[in-house]
């Protein structure tokens, strides 16, 4: 899995039939699948448990800890730059480069994602049931969604103000990034510094753009879920994937990755010290820059965890049964699972159900369990019986030498 070359030039063009030292890009990488599944678990903690109401001590420190699944969509925005600018930029000297790109991200993307919004606006209208204030407010704002609009609403509201459909900021966040990055990854693969430094640019403009809208009294929502506010992640993602294609860029990376993660854990530790201790106030400075280090943070992890010795806790972490099932089946665990943690946390279930267990505890840990298990099934055979089906078309759109990028394409599950 090491390999090892005569270092060259990083301004020298990179292509597949280059070896760098480190971890290698070919083959299909189930550690990437355990990183999904890592996401995609940390946001159902957030929205299973973090949502609930705390009725006492033990269950407020439960609650404060899940609040931070919410960087799951932060660790999925890294995987998704990553992923996707791997595969862009090991294309871009290929045939059909917007051809294959755009029609491979449609057959992932799109036959999931409108076939649930055909079952909220036009199946769900047809049951009595389900008819009330809450699908008839979604009715009428339907164009939001069909335009990959959701965040732009949100943003504009000021309020999580989609119910059911409002996880979708994200997803709508990931396809402007598929708007504009292809052709300024085929402008600059050429010039991988310059991408490089494209990429990192990006990435701290947008931090210090969240940082300064939020000095400058911008609504949390704003600078939370408008596109522009959250490329960090996405460019993050950019950086490490053209780093690590350079002769040598692997290695570097290593060698900064312990430095990068101990000041960015440490400045993190600071800033809770600092609210708890020092100051209550400043949180419009001390918030955006606890985020962004947190990215970092996850961005070392995604890094480490490709890298790591096959026989290291990391690893084997990463490449687990259970960590790569939740992988592969990410991106519909997280479109189904908003629906049902929706209704549990604005019905407040758990209390009705406290009421027959005797715990409060016990209730919310049962809901969270079923309510998951629920989701996972419905993702598995949403995956299975039908995802597939478009999935198995994206032959026709590839090239004839695939890197362990195009086979591990990012599934699209964004949220907090």
């Amino acid at each position: 899995m090491l390999e090892r070359v005569a270092p060259s030039s990083l301004t020298s063009r990179p292509a597949l039939e280059h070896d760098n030292s480190g971890a290698s890009l070919r083959g299909h990488l189930p550690v990437l699948d355990g990183v999904r599944g890592l996401a995609v678990l940390m946001v159902l903690l957030f929205h299973f448990i973090g949502n609930t109401q705390p009725t006492n001590g033990v269950e407020r420190v439960i609650v404060a800890v899940t609040n931070y699944g919410s960087s799951g969509v932060e660790l999925f925005f890294i995987l998704s730059g990553f992923l996707i600018t791997g595969i862009l930029y090991d294309a871009s000297n290929r045939p059909h480069y917007f051809r294959n790109f755009y029609m491979r991200r449609m057959l992932r993307i799109f036959p999931l994602y409108y076939g649930v919004l055909i079952l909220v606006f036009f199946v769900a209208p047809l049951i009595p049931a389900l008819h009330g204030p809450t699908l008839d407010y979604l009715v009428d704002r339907q164009a939001w969604a069909w335009l990959y609009g959701v965040n732009i609403y949100i943003g504009l509201q000021g309020d999580w103000s989609f119910s059911y459909l409002e996880h979708l900021w994200s997803l709508s966040i990931e396809e402007h990034f598929y708007f504009v990055w292809p052709l300024v990854v085929l402008l600059l693969a050429s010039r991988p510094r310059t991408l490089i430094a494209v990429s990192l640019t990006v990435s701290l403009g947008a931090m210090v753009a969240r940082l300064i809208g939020s000095l400058m009294g911008l609504s949390w929502w704003t600078v939370y879920v408008l596109t522009p506010f959250r490329l960090d992640g996405l460019a993050l993602g950019a950086f490490i994937a053209v780093m690590a294609r350079q002769p040598g860029g692997q290695d570097r990376l290593v060698q900064t990755l312990p430095r990068v993660t101990v000041v960015a854990g440490a400045l993190v530790v600071a800033t809770f010290g600092w609210t708890k201790l020092v100051s209550h106030g400043g949180m419009e400075f001390v918030l955006p820059v606890r985020a962004a280090l947190i990215e970092i943070l996850l961005a070392c992890l995604l890094f480490w965890a490709m890298v790591a010795p096959s026989r290291s806790a990391t690893s084997r972490f990463f490449r687990c049964r259970t960590m790569v099932f939740l992988g592969t089946y990410s991106y519909g665990l997280y479109v189904y699972h908003h629906f049902i943690s929706y209704y549990l946390m604005t019905n407040q279930t758990e209390f009705a159900l406290a009421q027959r267990l005797g715990s409060h505890g016990l209730a919310v840990a049962l809901q969270a369990a079923v309510g998951a298990a629920v989701s996972l099934a419905v993702a598995y055979v949403s995956y299975e019986l039908f995802e597939k089906r478009f999935l198995g078309l994206k032959r026709f759109f590839g090239t004839a030498e695939k890197s362990s990028f195009q086979r591990n394409e990012v599934s699209e599950a964004v949220r907090s």
